[in-house]
């Protein structure tokens, strides 16, 4: 099967062979020894499978990538259904243990599918591409492609071609695509006619070849002989013309090595920790709820304070439970234990949403009704998730148990679930399913009820194992934010862009968790964003606009040669064109010598003007009088710091129009948990988020911040469409509705929305919006 190339074993040996000894001494490390016996059990069935399926050479590709990845100090994690096997877990792979969760291994792969399982890993994604090159360079450039991936027109990419070919200029195009979400229809009745028509008969057409997010190629013949191959635009890299579709079917191997900018923060955490420990800061006294050898492997399970944090929401760059309807569910769930965030990051998917099981499964856990299970048998399957499905795999299981479907017929149920056309492919399946639970003692009513949960999935149901493993992340980085939250917070600057907040919503989140924020300054602050020996967070040059990495090197090296004299030594040091220069005097970073933006911005056309004086007229410099300026408004030193660096040091943008916003009767975010429930009110702040769920049927959910805090609301779809227009466009808003409070969750249900005119000091930031 395949064409993986012959991985070199040692001499007598076998791969299968070989692979048998990796295993055995991987589980000696991860198991307790002697082995339990359904440990043992379980290896040398997943071991006895692969010999079959002759794939042995495979999983010693992978174990040697991860083990090279440890080796350049990358930080990766195998994930999806890799982390249902044993043998990935002894192998290092994947970092939750199957068995102890009682994942099940047929999600991975089975006799009866004849093909080679996927197996994916993420890596840190700064660090990605040095794992990428070490596959070309361990088995050819000859050998070894990236996979191509066919890029589709949707809405509003085929607004912006369909209207340049229409004679539309870019100002008009970009007006009319940023009326549409990523995911939004054309509507049928509005709008230019021609150029809707024209973007609906290409809908879904091909637009282009991209590069795969992850997926390499690895062939034993050379690949020209296999497959038509290319050089990608970016620097060392070739791709393959085909699509991971085009590969499954003709049972070539692709592996997928997927960047992860969680990994990242991570990895970034560890070693600023690792550094302020070296430097035995005062602030910082680990002890046993932080370890002095913080890493992923280190950090203390079942911490009561980071599950306390969790059960708040407060998770703004939290991964995967971050989102505005992550934190709704939350407070609701209330996470106690491991499993709980395994829960908590699957159920907030299509699947579970569409398959209607979130409430009963909500209304079990706080006691509101009664755990019961449709069948005695279905017991086992549905105990843990309190007898609603939440998991692939307990659709696999449920299949088995309650119809008596095989191995492969439960995995073909799967793969009919997470198929493009699979709605098609349930139905299909509907009446061999429905017959084998009558079979098994389920009457009709519920077998039928129990299809309909299962249809769900249809949408991209959530595999168990990669909630685990992505739940693992979770915790790591909870765990984080709520001991080391400044190590947290200039991690997560440093990694950006990533997640669902810009740069200032993270700062200022940072600072609400008492982390004092120091801004960027010429001999303070390095490239990077650092913790401060006093536990400070010092803003890094990096957030300064046009200091990118054409830049970086170039202030490392001026910064290591020590403390600077002045702007001059400053300029003369660092080379930094004269834009940079005036970007950093508008950040306010050549405090103290320019006590303000102005001076310094004097102080550099002095410096513009010694330099066409050339060398001669330097030696005739005099003194002149200082220039004093009128002091800047703190508003209009807000909107600087936000188109210079995209984060406000000295506070949150929002307490400058407080004023205003009291003027209109707009209360702010700490206040709301004092006002009644149901009880009108006005909220207003900077607009942090704007979603509209596929699944949310029409209702668009905003986040607002203020200087004290987030606000959630909730907009109807006819309240949308009467306000659409400053719900899109603008980056301050006032919300009037009704207060609602469940479960401690507090949303407002808007039933007005406007705009309020900032002086344009918020017109430079970045939203999430409708992505």
């Amino acid at each position: 099967m395949g064409q993986f190339p012959l991985f070199p074993v040692p001499e007598g040996s076998s791969p299968q062979r070989y692979l048998r000894e990796l295993v055995h001494e991987g589980a000696a490390r991860r198991y307790a020894m002697p082995l339990e016996t359904r440990v043992e059990r379980q290896l040398e069935y997943e071991l006895g499978l692969i010999a079959k399926m002759d794939l042995a050479g495979y999983f010693l590709i992978v174990w040697d990538i991860v083990q090279e990845a440890a080796e350049l100090g990358v930080l990766c994690q195998g994930r999806g259904s890799a982390a249902n096997s044993a043998v990935c877990y002894a192998l290092g792979i994947t970092a939750v243990d199957p068995i102890a969760m009682n994942l099940l291994f047929e999600r991975f792969m089975s006799e009866e599918r004849r093909e080679i399982p996927d197996i994916d890993i993420d890596f840190a994604h700064q660090d990605r591409e040095r794992v990428i090159q070490y596959v070309y360079e361990r088995y050819g450039r000859t050998n070894a492609a990236m996979v191509a991936e066919v890029i589709t027109y949707r809405t509003r990419s085929a607004i912006r071609d369909v209207g340049k070919a229409l004679g539309l200029t870019l100002e008009q195009v970009d007006t009319i695509a940023r009326e549409f979400d990523v995911r939004e229809q054309l509507p049928q009745e509005a709008g230019p006619e021609l150029l809707f028509t024209l973007c609906r008969r290409i809908a879904n057409f091909p637009r282009h070849l991209g590069i795969h997010s992850g997926g390499m190629l690895i062939t034993r013949d050379p690949l020209v002989g296999v497959a038509p191959v290319e050089w990608a635009t970016m620097r060392e890299r070739t791709v393959v013309q085909w699509d991971k579709d085009d590969l499954q079917e003709l049972g070539l191997i692709k592996i997928d090595l997927l960047g992860l900018g969680m990994l990242s923060l991570l990895r970034e955490a560890f070693t600023l920790y690792r550094r302020c420990l070296g430097r035995n800061d005062a602030w910082l006294e680990p002890g046993p709820s932080v370890p002095r050898d913080l890493a992923l492997h280190t950090i203390p399970a079942d911490d009561e304070k980071t599950y306390a944090m969790m059960q708040r929401a407060d998770t703004i760059g939290v991964f995967q439970i971050e989102s505005r309807a992550q934190q709704s569910m939350l407070p609701r769930l209330k996470p106690t234990c491991f499993y709980d965030i395994v829960m908590q990051v699957a159920i907030i998917r299509p699947g579970p949403i569409q398959g209607q099981m979130i409430h009963p499964f909500l209304r079990r856990r706080s006691g509101l009704e009664p755990v019961t299970y449709p069948h005695p048998k279905l017991k086992a399957v549905l105990e843990r998730t309190l007898g609603v499905p939440l998991f692939q795999e307990q659709g696999m299981r449920l299949a088995i148990e309650a119809a008596g479907f095989s191995g492969g017929e439960a995995d073909e149920l799967r793969r009919a679930m997470g198929h493009k056309r699979s709605r098609e492919r349930m139905d299909a399946m509907r009446t061999r399913l429905v017959d084998g639970m009558i079979r098994n003692g389920i009457d009709r009513t519920a077998a039928e009820q129990l299809f309909h949960m299962l249809e769900g999935f249809a949408d991209y149901g959530f595999p168990e194992s990669h909630a685990a493993s992505f739940a693992l992340l979770a915790y790591a980085s909870a765990y984080l934010k709520c001991h080391v939250p400044a190590v947290f917070a200039a991690a997560i600057l440093n990694v950006q862009p990533m997640g669902f907040y810009s740069t200032e919503v993270l700062v200022n989140d940072a600072r609400r968790h008492g982390v004092a924020i120091r801004p960027i300054e010429i001999n303070a602050s390095e490239y990077w964003s650092h913790v401060q020996s006093d536990g400070a967070l010092r803003l890094g040059f990096h957030l300064v606009r046009g200091l990118g990495e054409a830049q970086r090197q170039r202030l490392e090296n001026a910064v290591a040669q020590g403390p600077f004299a002045g702007m001059l030594d400053f300029a003369q040091r660092t080379r930094l064109e004269r834009e940079a220069l005036e970007n950093l005097a508008i950040a306010g970073a050549f405090f103290p010598w320019h006590a303000s933006r102005r001076e310094a911005m004097w102080a550099l056309r002095g410096l513009d003007e010694r330099e066409a004086r050339g060398e001669l007229g330097a030696l005739m410099d005099v003194d002149e009088p200082p220039v004093r300026f009128k002091p800047l408004a703190h508003r209009r030193l807000a909107a600087f710091d936000l188109w210079s660096t995209g984060v406000t040091p000295a506070g949150q943008v929002m307490e400058h129009f407080r004023e205003l916003l009291a003027a209109q009767w707009v209360v702010a975010a700490a206040q709301l948990p004092a006002l009644a429930a149901n009880a009108r009110c006005r909220v207003g702040g900077l607009v942090i988020t704007r979603q509209r769920p596929g699944t949310a049927k029409g209702f668009v959910f905003l986040t607002l911040e203020d200087e004290t805090g987030v606000v959630n609301v909730i907009v109807r779809p006819k309240v949308y469409d009467a306000f659409r227009r400053p719900i899109r466009t603008s980056s301050t808003l006032i919300v009037e509705g009704r207060l609602q409070k469940e479960s401690g969750c507090i949303d407002v249900l808007a039933e007005k929305v406007w705009s309020f005119d900032d002086g344009g000091v918020t017109k430079s930031l970045s939203i999430h919006s409708f992505q």
